[in-house]
C-alpha cells in the first residue's frame, strides 16, 4: 500500500517471515492502487463478495458495523469508491502481531507508517517509546508515549495526502491536523482515528466518550488536546 512496515523482534530467535508474508498477501487483496487485487475488482463490479477471499467480507462487515458506531464518519466510500483502508491497514497489523505471537516472540513491536503494536518491555530502561510524528514538520515528533502491551494508531495526511474524507460532505475535513488513539486493539484504534479526523474539530466531543482508548488531537491552531488517561503514558 505505499508505505514501510517494520517489525523489531527482542529477546529470542523468532521468524519474522510468516508476518511480513501476510502483510504482503493483504496488499495483493486490498490494495486500492492495485488495479488487479480483490478489492478493486469487487469495488468495479467485476466480481460479488462471495468471489473474494473469507477476509474481504470480515473486514467489510467489521467496516459497516463501525460505520454506525462512528456516526457514518467511518466510511469505505467517502471518496465515491470502495476504500477500506481505514480498517485494513490496523487490521492486518493486528494479524501480523499475532502470527508473532504464535512463532514465540514476547517482546516485539509493528509498525507501520503510524499504526504501532508493541508487546512486551524491551529493556530495564522503561518501555518501548512510541513517537508521535509532528503532523507539519516531517523529522520531529509532537509527543513520546510509553507503551507496553498496547496499540497505537495516527491518522492525519502523512503519507496518502489528503485522502480522508468527511462521508457527510464528500470534502477533507477541517479542524484538526492529526488524531491519534491508543487502545488494546490496533483496527480498533485504526478505524476511531480515521473516523475522529474525518469529523474534523467536534471529534473532541466524540473522542472523550470512547471506553478504553485514549486519544490525541493537535488542532490546526496546533493546541495539543488529550483525553485524561493518555498522560500516564505521555514521555515528552
Amino acid at each position: 500500500m505505499g508505505m514501510p512496515i517494520a517489525i523489531e523482534v527482542r529477546g529470542g530467535d523468532v521468524d519474522v517471515e510468516p508476518a511480513f508474508a501476510w502483510l504482503r498477501w493483504v496488499d495483493r487483496t486490498f490494495s486500492t492502487y492495485d488495479d488487479s487485487s480483490e478489492i478493486s475488482r469487487l469495488g468495479r463490479g467485476e466480481i460479488a463478495l462471495a468471489d473474494c477471499s473469507p477476509e474481504v467480507d470480515e473486514v467489510l462487515t467489521r467496516c459497516a458495523a463501525l460505520r454506525e458506531e462512528t456516526g457514518g464518519y467511518f466510511s469505505v466510500r467517502a471518496g465515491g469508491s470502495l476504500d477500506p483502508c481505514g480498517l485494513v491497514k490496523g487490521w492486518a497489523v493486528g494479524r501480523a502481531a499475532a502470527l508473532l505471537e504464535q512463532a514465540g516472540a514476547e517482546c516485539f513491536a509493528v509498525d507501520a507508517a503510524g499504526d504501532v503494536v508493541v508487546r512486551g518491555r524491551p529493556g530495564d530502561d522503561g518501555p518501548w517509546r512510541v513517537g508521535v510524528r509532528h503532523p507539519q514538520q516531517r523529522a520531529k515528533v509532537a509527543a513520546v508515549l510509553g507503551c507496553e502491551d498496547v496499540a497505537v494508531a495516527t491518522s492525519g495526511a502523512y503519507e496518502r495526502g489528503e485522502h480522508v474524507l468527511d462521508p457527510h460532505t464528500g470534502r477533507p475535513p477541517s479542524g484538526l491536523l492529526s488524531v491519534t488513539i491508543l487502545g488494546p486493539d490496533i483496527a480498533t484504534a485504526d478505524a476511531y482515528a480515521t473516523a475522529a479526523f474525518a469529523m474534523g474539530a467536534d471529534a473532541r466531543f466524540w473522542v472523550a466518550g470512547l471506553q478504553g482508548y485514549e486519544a490525541m488531537l493537535i488542532t490546526s491552531g496546533r493546541e495539543v488536546l488529550s483525553t485524561p488517561g493518555l498522560d500516564r503514558y505521555r514521555i515528552s
